[in-house]
């Protein structure tokens, strides 16, 4: 296969991108970012050893992902809407789903890449079918013609078209999205609220759950169970009145946990969940498949960065081993492992903000 061509630099593409370069085949990254630092890049993932690690290891890069890992990080505190201690698990230190950021693992990707691969300030425009392969378009008049063409660009991908007609549809959940900063100096009390790692207070439609980052940290979201024009009717640039709506849908909760909303250092970013279609698939195209977030979306439940990340690798792999077929048998293989991913997505999303919160994400823990 002469010609790779991936739509994105996330993390599913710079994974695919990554293998390949390991088997001395090519690939272009296209991403319309302008550069890597444009934007933060998220908080920490847990980084699985069936999917995530492996792909990590296909990429040649275990080494210099585990200096990247947040030791402590896979502590976890539950607390109910009164603040009160449920659960308290420390990080015992066995790595098996150790945190690192997204962006610095994103950063180790890219780095990984000879100079040149990724191409910044890159905005897919459209793309068509073209005898023998593809034709992207960009927004800058470029335009690329490919053997195989790869859609690494997300929930709102532009190459999904060429293969389905499914769209995201509202998940029914917002989140909103924060940071404290200094929480020692700044935030007194906060630390003993969060706990080392990841907490989460629980209530049926509603949570606040917060991870501990490196540099004393702590990214918060506000889970809400919302309709999808609730984040439509609120002024986030108006700081004061986002906090006061938001304060709203958590009437009666303990301040030292509505604190992390009400204190917080950065402006509220509204964040609602989109997902794909469970059971989704296609018929095979010569030429272009989907990877990640573009080909499965389901809610966060820690399982989407390690699918695209294996998606990545898994489809490297197929290529490396049967050239112009390794697509199709990358599918046949990954509808089945989205399908049950997605539906693990769907149960954990229920133990958070289900009717019965936070009952059922203790007897998740204790399992």
């Amino acid at each position: 296969m002469n010609t790779v061509t991936i739509i994105g630099a996330g993390l599913g593409g710079l994974m695919l991108a990554r293998v390949l370069h390991v088997h001395g085949i090519a690939a272009t990254v296209y991403e319309a970012e302008a550069s890597p630092g444009v934007r933060t890049q998220g908080g920490h993932l847990d980084i699985h050893a069936e999917d995530g690690q492996l792909a990590i290891a296909a990429a040649g890069l275990t080494d210099r992902f585990r200096e990247l890992i947040h030791r402590g990080g896979e502590a976890t505190v539950v607390r109910d809407r009164d603040a009160r201690l449920l659960l308290d698990l420390p990080d015992d230190g066995n790595g098996e789903r150790p945190e690192v950021l997204r962006g610095r693992l994103r950063r180790l990707l890219i780095e990984s890449l000879p100079a040149g691969t990724v191409r910044w300030g890159a905005k897919l425009a459209e793309v068509r079918p073209l005898g023998g392969g593809h034709e992207a378009r960009f927004t800058d008049g470029t335009v690329v013609r490919t053997e195989l063409l790869v859609g690494a660009d997300g929930a709102w991908s532009k190459v999904r078209p060429l293969l389905t007609g499914a769209a995201p549809a509202y998940y029914g959940t917002t989140y909103v999205e924060t940071y404290l900063h200094d929480v020692t100096v700044r935030h007194p009390g906060v630390a003993e609220t969060v706990g080392d790692g990841a907490m989460f207070a629980l209530a049926p439609g509603r949570g606040i759950s917060t991870h501990v980052e490196a540099g004393e940290v702590v990214h918060t979201y506000a889970q809400l169970h919302v309709p999808q024009d609730w984040a439509r009717r609120i002024d986030w640039t108006d700081a004061p009145a986002a906090r006061a709506a938001v304060l709203a849908e958590f009437g009666g909760w303990s301040p030292d946990l509505t604190r992390l909303i009400t204190a917080s250092d950065t402006p509220l970013v509204a964040r609602p969940l989109y997902t794909l279609p469970v059971d989704l698939t296609w018929e095979p195209v010569a030429g272009v498949t989907l990877i990640g977030d573009a080909a499965h979306l389901s809610p966060p439940a820690g399982q989407g960065a390690n699918m695209a990340l294996f998606d990545g690798a898994e489809l490297a792999r197929h290529i490396v081993e049967l050239g112009e077929a390794g697509p199709a048998a990358y599918e046949r293989e990954m509808f089945p492992r989205a399908r049950a991913s997605a539906q693990e997505a769907d149960d954990m999303a229920a133990l958070l903000l289900g009717e019965r919160a936070p009952a059922g994400l203790l007897e998740f823990f204790v399992a």
